[in-house]
């Protein structure tokens, strides 16, 4: 017999449903993916820590559950909200069903909601604190107080939990057609990746193109990173407040300052843009789905990219030294930056997409030449002070 869930929202909106994962109960903010595929890459994305996930694709489960497609090691997400639970999966690479996962996972889950409704609530008032009830204790004003008791986002650091706990080498490449694709040939350059909650095909596309990975904590100092010897850092993506992370931020800093070459995505990309003294601030519901357009400033070129954020760089007071590269084409916001006078910049969206398509995957090539024009310039110099 299946089990009554309840989903309730700060303001006192109700959602009821019924449970199919974990028996138990969160609380986090509530937000919407537009996504039409890509279920298990969204719930194991770290960027979704705290999140309660609406899916606003009618049929959920559809596919089962492929592991060899998950971002993380598990799920990061507070739960998530569906219109239908598929009953029968089809796919040849699929291990297990959702529920399964889901239980697994101890993930709470909630089908038979109205997403639609939730989903223009949530589009017209904000994203909003929220509790899914899936352990069986129906009370409808204790979910709703829980709710409001619950942290907002807004000056959360969940970075600094949600990356490696140790530094690591990643050797893994994305093992695909598609992955091998590439206009550039990283040669063996040495990245470090700054993990605040990385997605692991970022990774992957790297080494894709040839570099060499070894992946640090998030408290990891500049000075450890500069031991490295990268030749160029990528600031993953990761949840939470960006302006939040005061030690993430000031390692940024100090990497601004050694003047190497830097990629910053999604959190990485407004943690560049903070460093580099901007300010951000939170999205009304953020952007999350798989078909946001954005405009290429340089090229006028339109792409359509992957998205996973619930803040943005704020266009006021943008100091001089940055200059925006991409723009959203559904409301104006910032999409990417550039330093004027440094090897650095930044993406919003994500360029390794998995679910979404690869516009933006160039943006890696970009970073490949940026590397090795760095080690170009700085072997020269090494050899130029060797003969003097």
């Amino acid at each position: 017999m299946s089990q009554s869930a309840l989903l309730a929202l700060e303001d006192g909106s109700l959602f009821h449903g019924i449970s199919v994962g974990a028996p138990v109960r969160r609380c986090g903010e509530a937000v919407f993916n537009t996504a039409m595929t890509g279920y298990e890459e969204i719930l194991s994305d770290p960027s979704y820590s705290g999140q309660l996930v609406c899916l606003t694709a009618a049929h959920i489960g559809n596919t089962g559950m492929t592991l060899a497609d998950l971002e993380s090691a598990g799920s990061h997400c507070a739960g998530l909200i569906i219109r239908n639970l598929s009953l029968h999966s089809s796919s040849w690479r699929s291990r297990l069903e959702l529920p399964t996962w889901l239980e697994q996972a101890g993930l709470p889950a909630i089908a038979g909601v109205d997403t639609r409704r939730l989903t223009r609530l949530l589009s017209s008032h904000g994203s909003q604190r929220a509790c899914l009830v899936c352990d069986g204790n129906m009370d409808p004003a204790r979910a709703v107080d829980e709710a409001r008791r619950s942290p907002s986002m807004e000056g959360l650091n969940l970075a600094s939990a949600a990356g490696t706990p140790l530094a690591l080498q990643w050797s893994t490449g994305s093992g695909s057609p598609q992955g091998t694709a590439s206009t550039s040939d990283g040669g063996g350059l040495r990245v470090v990746v700054l993990d605040l909650g990385a997605k692991q095909h970022m990774l992957r596309r790297l080494v894709d193109r040839g570099c060499s990975l070894v992946v640090v904590p998030p408290s990891t100092p500049a000075d450890t990173i500069l031991a490295l010897e990268p030749d160029g850092v990528l600031l993953s993506n990761g949840p939470g407040d960006p302006a939040a992370c005061h030690q993430e931020i000031a390692t940024v800093r100090q990497l601004l300052d050694l003047r190497l070459p830097l990629f910053g995505i999604c959190l990485g990309h407004q943690l560049l843009a903070l460093a580099a003294g901007a300010r951000t601030r939170k999205l009304a519901f953020g952007h999350h789905g798989a078909n946001h357009p954005v405009r290429d400033e340089a090229t006028g070129e339109v792409w359509i990219t992957s998205q996973n954020h619930g803040f943005c760089v704020d266009e006021e007071g943008l100091p001089d030294t940055l200059q925006v590269t991409q723009r959203s084409l559904f409301d104006g916001s910032i999409q990417g930056i550039r330093c004027t006078s440094q090897p650095a910049f930044g993406f919003q969206g994500h360029p390794e997409a998995c679910p979404g398509p690869r516009d933006a995957d160039r943006l890696f090539d970009r970073f490949v030449v940026a590397m090795s024009e760095f080690r170009r310039a700085r072997h020269g110099q090494s050899t130029a002070q060797g003969r003097a």
